[in-house]
């Protein structure tokens, strides 16, 4: 193996290693939120005309798990490694900072899908999948879990210990993740805090990702396509950065 495939083979055993925690315990947690929302729910909200809200529910799900997921991965791999100083043995490599960065957004984006792969499976009995544009769904899907990955290799290089890391995650990650239109649709919402969902980038992701299954969506697809697409730049070239310089990793 080349550098970058030693790195990326070693980043998706880490987490395969433990798959019990990290694959099946994020679809466990899907499935209990698509049991008690869509049992709850599924009589009393109606979203699109000729779909249940338990078939609404599944992409959204689906999607928040990807997106949680490729976060999780990169970051805690990073203050992992940090903390308990095993980085230093990568720093003695002679792999560049592109390796660093294609091997944990890639192994990120890897765990993302396994994991959505996984809920998707597992939800199939409960509604009837669709698959109005597929394409739509395998885009969003890799830009989604590559664009938290990357996102979670710039948390996982700024913190200097698991409370940093667990705030940006919860107080970030989480309540965007939350509020964009998992659970139910934008439009739904009053005026102004339609207008504030749609300054959410994750809304975005999520739309777009649900258009594939249905062929219906709160934004333009194409409008979504550039607005993650654009994201996903702008986090790579300062992840890329940070990894060049080797910020807090190096001194």
């Amino acid at each position: 193996m080349t550098g970058w495939q030693m790195l990326f083979y070693k980043e998706v055993l880490r987490f395969w290693k433990v798959s019990f925690q990290t694959v099946a315990a994020p679809v466990l947690t899907a499935v209990l939120y698509l049991l008690i929302f869509g049992h709850v729910l599924e009589d009393h909200v109606k979203v699109y005309d000729s779909i249940g809200y338990t078939a609404f529910l599944v992409p959204g799900l689906v999607m928040m798990s990807v997106l949680q997921n490729a976060f999780a991965n990169s970051s805690s791999s990073l203050i992992q490694s940090k903390i308990m100083g095993s980085l230093v043995f990568q720093l003695l490599t002679p792999l560049s900072h592109w390796a660093w960065f294609v091997a944990y957004v890639g192994s990120s984006v890897v765990r993302g899908l396994v994991v959505g792969l996984g809920v998707f499976v597992v939800t199939i009995g409960f509604a009837t999948p669709q698959f109005a544009a597929p394409l739509w769904i395998v885009v969003f899907a890799l830009l989604g879990a590559a664009l938290l990955a990357t996102l979670g290799v710039i948390a996982g290089l700024w913190a200097d210990k698991f409370d940093q890391l667990a705030g940006f995650q919860n107080f970030i990650i989480v309540p965007m993740t939350f509020l964009s239109g998992v659970f139910y649709s934008v439009a739904s919402l009053p005026p102004f805090w339609q207008t504030v969902s749609h300054l959410n980038p994750f809304f975005y992701m999520i739309d777009g990702f649900r258009y594939g299954f249905f062929g219906q969506s709160d934004a333009s697809p194409w409008l979504s396509l550039v607005i993650v697409g654009s994201a996903w730049l702008v986090v790579s070239v300062l992840a890329a950065r940070m990894l060049r310089t080797g910020y807090k990793i190096r001194s």
